[in-house]
């Protein structure tokens, strides 16, 4: 035993030098992925008092992160979430985080279009103004579910309840401008499709299939929405917003396979380099607040900084095509 002690210290002893070297470098090495893991930063200090900031799915994970900042901004926040307790539990942490008491809630279920019909009004009767409306709530990779009005759940309230607000809350937004409407999507649209023939995948549903095409959907309604906006002083804009540490993948065990729950597991190894929720809201709070963005339109950012979307996010044809399907699906057609 002693021998061996010994020669470990005599190895140490010889290859010092080397050994210092190397973990100077893996600790260099993981110091600079977390740096590039953790993206850009919102360096704007616009202040937003005397405005309205409405954020849904604001209860948890990087809306709660924005509505935080938004709130520190001096604006009225407005968290829009299904689940009451939760959202009452964050507004109370959001005021005590920004030191400004002027942060509500009011209930909204995107799985529900009498929900975002009824949230909408109350809104448009109750607030005099509505500078920023962020589309952050969603939900990722579930089971094939229905929502109550029988759309694919993550079709319904990735893209149809956010449409169907958004639309909603026009009048009030322009009456506000310059306002500006931001939708939170995904890298995970690079590989999406519009499956126009079978837009519910009832023929050949998978998660994935579903949350690719959600998030191509965010993309293509902005490009279409900042189209019909033009001249308003109404601007939109779309964001990947990072992978990032939050309850989204909450429902990946209940909708996959075993064998690629085993294939997907070796990423849970990069957890301590994903963004912070922190870090992840700030591509949101950039395009919410960053004064160069006053007269961009329909664009799409990542990293605080704007980036070229896949070929089928650029499809005109296919943003005013699922624009006229969502309008009748959600009777505003």
């Amino acid at each position: 035993m002693d021998d061996c002690i010994s020669q470990m210290k005599q190895f140490v002893t010889e290859h010092a030098t080397g050994l210092t070297v190397f973990f100077i470098a893996v600790g260099a090495g993981l110091f600079a992925l977390r740096r590039h893991m953790a993206g850009g930063w919102c360096h704007s200090k616009a202040r937003l008092d005397g405005k309205t900031v409405l954020i849904t799915g604001a209860n948890t994970g990087i809306g709660k992160e924005t509505a935080v900042d938004m709130a520190r901004r001096g604006a009225r926040v407005i968290l829009a979430c299904r689940d009451m307790g939760r959202a009452n539990r964050a507004a109370d942490e959001v005021r005590k985080q920004s030191g400004n008491g002027n942060v509500v809630v009011k209930q909204l279920d995107l799985a529900s279009l009498k929900s975002v019909r009824a949230l909408a009004a109350d809104v448009k009767a109750n607030e005099e103004r509505l500078d920023i409306l962020i589309n952050n709530a969603g939900i990722m990779m579930c089971p094939k579910w229905k929502t109550e009005d029988g759309f694919e759940m993550q079709f319904g309230v990735n893209h149809l309840g956010h449409f169907l607000l958004t639309n909603s809350l026009l009048d009030l937004l322009k009456k506000s401008a310059p306002s500006r409407v931001v939708n939170v999507s995904s890298l995970a649209h690079r590989k999406g499709k519009m499956h126009f023939d079978d837009i519910h995948l009832d023929k050949d549903y998978e998660p994935f299939k579903s949350y690719r095409q959600s998030k191509l959907a965010n993309i293509l309604f902005t490009r279409e929405l900042a189209r019909r906006l033009s001249g308003t002083g109404v601007t939109a804009y779309s964001l990947h917003p990072g992978l990032i540490r939050t309850e989204l993948g909450r429902h990946v065990t209940q909708s996959l396979p075993l064998w690629k729950l085993i294939m997907y597991s070796p990423l849970m190894l990069l957890r301590p380099f994903i963004k912070s929720c922190e870090e992840g809201a700030q591509t949101t709070i950039y395009c919410a607040v960053d004064e160069s963005l006053q007269n961009i339109n329909g664009l799409y950012y990542s990293d605080c900084a704007p980036k070229q979307p896949e070929l089928q996010a650029c499809d005109d044809a296919a943003a005013m095509k699922l624009w006229d399907i969502s309008a009748s699906m959600v009777g505003l057609a």
